[in-house]
């Protein structure tokens, strides 16, 4: 008899190919949950080509894309939070702002500009929330409050772009006094009729909702940006309600009279300016222009 013995070489598995991804080269949408080249977010004005969510952006970024040629002056650099209560949590607050500005976020919550907009003199209020959440603290209030005089002296238009979590805790009711400070300095804008424009971004919430946020001659927003002043558990709690889909969106607010336009990032520009000629047709056009 004769026997056979098959010899067979063991299967040759393939191995699988590693792809490196550059660190930084892809960012996923919290919108629709995509995946987007950063360089195409970038040139969207980071604003998702799929979904249209409006990606946060840093004041440099947000004054770069407004001004014309990108050239503005920073003003009331000097202006600094300090630690009145001597508040101290997980962390000590003075702590945390040294943190920060050794990070490169000198410019405590919020940022002061002037510059123009096509062609239009201007001064541009932004809120920074990298800062803390963009929470208002005295030095927040000051600024503001100093930005408004500056617009009031040099009697061209403010804009103001609201990104906030509200009131900074740490200083307990001083921060809630600069509500009533901002807001009594908007009336004095008011009474000589230079135009306010307030622009409400993802989030905007708490006591800055709650004062000058909402006080604008117009008040606008980007598309789907969150708006509101307590969160929607709390409002649910409080009310015992079910609470409409999106009822804190910027959509939802426009439909109900809360808003007057939704703008989105790339024609912000150049509504701001209309704005802006439209309420104050004699609005001072920069030197030269």
């Amino acid at each position: 008899m004769t026997w056979f013995i098959k010899k067979s070489e063991p299967i040759k598995v393939q191995k699988e190919k590693t792809v490196i991804v550059p660190e930084g080269m892809w960012q996923k949408c919290l919108g629709c949950r995509e995946i987007i080249y950063r360089k195409e977010l970038a040139r969207n004005d980071n604003v998702c080509p799929k979904c249209d969510y409006h990606f946060r952006i840093t004041p440099q970024e947000r004054y770069a894309a407004l001004f014309d040629d990108a050239q503005y002056k920073l003003l009331h650099t000097s202006v600094r939070s300090i630690d009145p209560l001597g508040f101290k949590g997980l962390k000590k607050y003075k702590d945390q702002i040294k943190a920060l500005e050794k990070r490169g976020l000198d410019q405590d919550a919020v940022y002061v500009a002037k510059g123009k907009i096509e062609e239009i003199d201007a001064i541009v209020v932004i809120m920074d929330f990298a800062f803390l959440g963009g929470s208002m603290g005295s030095a927040v209030g000051e600024k503001i409050t100093r930005a408004i005089e500056s617009a009031l002296e040099a009697r061209i238009p403010i804009a103001i772009f609201s990104c906030s979590g509200g009131a900074r805790m740490m200083e307990g009711a001083l921060s809630l006094m600069q509500m009533a400070k901002i807001s009594a300095a908007l009336a004095r804008l008011g009474e000589e009729a230079i135009p306010f424009i307030s622009v409400l971004t993802d989030p905007t919430t708490g006591g800055v909702t709650a004062s000058y946020a909402m006080l604008g001659d117009v008040n606008i927003a980007e598309p789907k940006a969150l708006i509101g002043f307590a969160g929607p558990r709390v409002i649910q709690q409080t009310i015992n309600q079910e609470l409409p889909e999106g009822f804190q969106r910027s959509e939802f607010l426009l439909q109900h009279g809360m808003l007057d336009a939704i703008v989105p990032r790339r024609e912000m520009k150049s509504k701001l300016a209309r704005y802006m000629r439209y309420m104050a047709p004699k609005a001072k056009k920069a030197v030269g222009a």
